[in-house]
């Protein structure tokens, strides 16, 4: 476990060295449609299974077992509003194809969306205006929420929750208070990098579109 934390922690140096907040900001606004208006279900599994690599190249945690969660009961939430073919009946409960289907877009979706955000998002980004900054501070406070949600447990939720947002609230100050610290520059290898994970997410859908 030790030479893995080791490995991960190489993988975090040499993501921080390569980008800087904006870039990896930037490059993730033009990403994010790509997930969004993809055309069906297998691309977005594909969307995700490429954001998952993507934050582990980064040297980003990631729980599997707490993905697998989140995807399950968005699942069965979408499924206890039924419509579409019937697949198959429990007692009065009802399985149908529509409410799947839906289940697993929407699950996709989000999982996906926040594997992009652990990518993108990092401690020193900086937004220019009051609004920028609200919107830099928000995914910020949400990529650290999904790193720290390990620490959630059943039997004390709230207390958990309540805990870690105090947390945040102080590292904000910190933050505010290291503003004056130079932030760091995406490397010209960096951006080159950039250039070519956003042309490989798009490039499935342009294909499509020019072969329609």
């Amino acid at each position: 476990m030790k030479l893995f934390e080791q490995f991960r922690i190489k993988r975090r140096k040499v993501y921080d060295g390569l980008f800087g907040a904006q870039a990896l900001f930037v490059a993730g606004l033009i990403i994010m449609p790509a997930l969004l208006f993809a055309p069906n279900v297998l691309f977005r599994i594909l969307f995700f299974l490429f954001f998952w690599f993507l934050a582990w190249l980064s040297g980003r945690k990631n729980n599997p077992l707490f993905t697998i969660l989140v995807i399950f009961f968005i699942i069965t939430f979408n499924l206890i509003f039924p419509y579409g073919q019937v697949l198959h009946t429990i007692g009065a409960f009802r399985i149908t194809a529509g409410a799947l289907m839906l289940g697993i877009n929407r699950a996709i979706t989000l999982t996906g969306l926040l594997m992009l955000s652990r990518v993108i998002i990092r401690r020193d980004l900086k937004i220019p205006g009051l609004f920028g900054e609200l919107i830099a501070e928000s995914f910020r406070l949400l990529s650290e929420l999904v790193n720290r949600k390990q620490r959630l447990t059943r039997k004390n939720l709230i207390r958990d929750i309540d805990n870690i947002m105090i947390e945040l609230s102080e590292d904000s100050e910190k933050t505010f208070q290291a503003d004056a610290a130079p932030a760091s520059r995406t490397k010209p290898a960096g951006f080159i990098i950039l250039g070519f994970i956003i042309i490989l997410s798009w490039l499935p859908i342009v294909s499509m579109l020019v072969l329609a």
